[in-house]
């Protein structure tokens, strides 16, 4: 018996948004099949943008390399997007214990975010009873994804008074009622998805926001990046101030300004894409430049400068996301066609031991910077996949249990997925 360890699945429009389900199917619990579960979604540069649920036509793939009767994924269903989906994420697992007041309890939710924040209820199907049969594909009439609500409200910012577009969002997973988006009109806005209601929005930055995250186990505090080549945490208990705990390296060789510059105009920086917290320490984020082909490793203890800088690729980074197992890896990948997996647990043990001796209190998060911690390279990756396009995205799965087949048994372990145009891969790692 060969274990597979690559997935494929074929889109008929190119794919950018991507996330992988955070738990099996609650209809679908003791099918295998439902771990293996991807959101998608399109990016077209027009008005006829979808959004598809995919999955495994059959286990037996997942243990029989010459399992070539059908596709590995097939569409499960999918739904009109309107325009490009810039980010798509299924509800955290925490979501299934929580008290709903409009949700039925076996159904999910996933948020996409492009013009609007949407909530889609989605219901997988039942076990059909003839799903063992070998060579009779499994109905799909039983698939259902629905819009449930689209969240837009009046922006803070003067002249614009619909609200921009979105370019990200965060689900929280100790409260999976909050959602924050960011948008291209530099603010952030807290959601309680549950109630329709804006929380509270905040103008985060001076130029666009490209990305925010909430801290993990926290229900107040959440980092944006964005054009103006900052990092900076907000306290929704505290929202007079916010703190900045990284920018971009000012350039060295300045352009002059123009005749008649802005009362507002900045230098040019390098504007920060994506952020990323390390689930099983929250103290360490990463991130990186537009255009740039390193990642920086940030430790919210010692904020102004990274501690940890990863060269491998040779080309613009587009993705970056941590896995989550117990010492989780950290994937990244770009224009270069390379996915790149680092094992940093070693480099940030190192570092945390450095704060532990530090005479500054370790429990103090937002505090100003260190002048004694040094960044480190790190040049060598601990995996490298090499696509035949360039990646635009990835998404990481849950640690699946190993699967019980009667032709074989899966191990246990993490998935990756990547995006190179109309093409997905699942690489098990």
């Amino acid at each position: 018996m060969t274990q597979t360890t690559l997935l494929q699945y074929e889109a008929p429009w190119p794919v950018y948004a991507m996330d992988w389900c955070k738990t099996p199917s609650p209809k679908e619990q003791m099918r295998p099949r439902s771990s293996f579960r991807l959101g998608i979604g399109s990016f077209l540069e027009n008005f006829s943008n979808r959004i598809a649920i995919v999955g495994l036509e059959d286990e037996h793939i997942l243990v029989e390399d010459d399992y070539t009767d059908y596709p590995d994924f097939v569409t499960l269903c999918d739904a009109p997007h309107g325009y490009p989906v810039t980010s798509l994420q299924w509800q955290p697992a925490s979501a299934i214990s929580y008290q709903w007041s409009q949700k039925s309890p076996s159904t999910e939710f996933l948020a996409t975010t492009g013009d609007a924040l949407r909530l889609w209820e989605y219901s997988g199907d039942a076990p059909p009873a003839m799903s063992n049969f070998v060579g009779r594909a499994p109905s799909s009439s039983g698939h259902s994804l629905n819009l449930k609500s689209a969240l837009s409200g009046q922006s803070k910012v003067q002249n614009n008074s619909n609200g921009a577009p979105l370019t990200n969002f965060s689900w929280n997973e100790k409260a999976p009622s909050l959602i924050v988006t960011s948008s291209i009109d530099t603010t952030c806005t807290v959601w309680n998805i549950d109630t329709s209601a804006a929380v509270t929005q905040l103008i985060a930055h001076d130029r666009e926001v490209y990305d925010v995250a909430w801290l993990p186990t926290s229900t107040d505090i959440f980092v944006s990046v964005g054009a103006d080549g900052s990092l900076r945490a907000f306290d929704l208990r505290s929202l007079e101030h916010s703190t900045i705990l990284y920018e971009t390296p000012a350039p060295k060789n300045v352009p002059p300004p123009s005749v008649s510059p802005s009362t507002s105009a900045r230098p040019p920086t390098s504007p920060l894409l994506r952020i990323a917290f390390n689930p099983s320490d929250s103290n360490y984020m990463s991130t990186f430049h537009m255009d740039g082909s390193e990642i920086q490793i940030l430790d919210m203890r010692s904020p102004g400068q990274p501690v940890l800088e990863l060269k491998g690729h040779h080309g613009q980074i587009n993705a970056v996301g941590w896995g989550s197992s117990d010492q989780p890896l950290l994937a990244t990948a770009g224009d270069d066609c390379q996915l790149l997996l680092w094992d940093l647990a070693n480099h940030t043990a190192a570092s945390a031991s450095m704060n532990a001796n530090s005479p500054r209190s370790a429990s103090s998060r937002l505090n100003s910077p260190r002048p004694d911690v040094k960044k480190k390279y790190v040049n060598e990756p601990a995996f490298a996949y090499t696509a035949s396009s360039q990646i635009t995205n990835l998404a990481w799965s849950p640690v699946i249990q190993g699967l019980n087949l009667s032709t074989g048994q899966s191990t246990a372990g993490e998935w990756v997925a990547i995006a190179c145009g109309k093409t997905i891969k699942a690489l098990k790692i």
